[in-house]
């Protein structure tokens, strides 16, 4: 019975990366009070700014966060849509365009799941993913690269263009 117990509140470590160009500010700080009351341990990266990524728009801002959940995959997922909807997310609009905001499970411990994207590939894709989550996590391996995402972030700088500015998260969201 103890055992059962204790596998039910089995912790698991997420990485969520938010991102958003309409009312910034406004919508980042919503997220984040939202993961608050729905996950535990809570840090938050720096605010990563950057040029909107196949479209024309504002810039975004992208923050990282790390929480721990006893929700599995689909209810943790659930939750960040549910936060999204809340903030005012449009489904309607193409996956290139301007957004309230968006909510990305990054990371679910060291699950490899290509059906829900973890880890997500974005992470080697962009680096508004990887910076927040290598400032967050850089001694953590990928579960797929096997390698450190300080080291994943140090090739990423090496080998891509990208245009990248860094602010204190709790001097933007004052």
């Amino acid at each position: 019975m103890l055992a059962l117990l204790l596998i039910a509140l089995k912790m698991a470590d997420i990485h969520i990366n938010i991102g958003s160009n309409k009312n910034r500010e406004k919508n980042i700080a919503n997220a984040i009070d939202m993961l608050k009351f729905n996950f535990s341990n809570i840090k938050i990266s720096d605010i990563y700014s950057s040029p909107a990524q196949g479209f024309k728009g504002d810039d975004f801002y992208n923050v990282g966060v790390n929480a721990t959940t006893s929700l599995n995959i689909v209810d943790t997922s659930s939750v960040l849509k549910n936060i999204e909807d809340k903030i005012g997310r449009d489904r309607s609009q193409p996956k290139f365009s301007s957004r309230e905001i968006d909510l990305d499970l990054v990371l679910y411990d060291d699950v490899i799941d290509q059906k829900a994207n973890l880890p997500r590939d974005d992470i080697l894709k962009y680096a508004f993913v990887l910076a927040p989550l290598t400032q967050l996590n850089a001694d953590l391996i990928h579960p797929v690269e096997q390698q450190t995402y300080q080291v994943l972030w140090q090739n990423f700088q090496s080998s891509n263009e990208y245009t990248l500015t860094q602010y204190n998260v709790n001097q933007v969201l004052q």
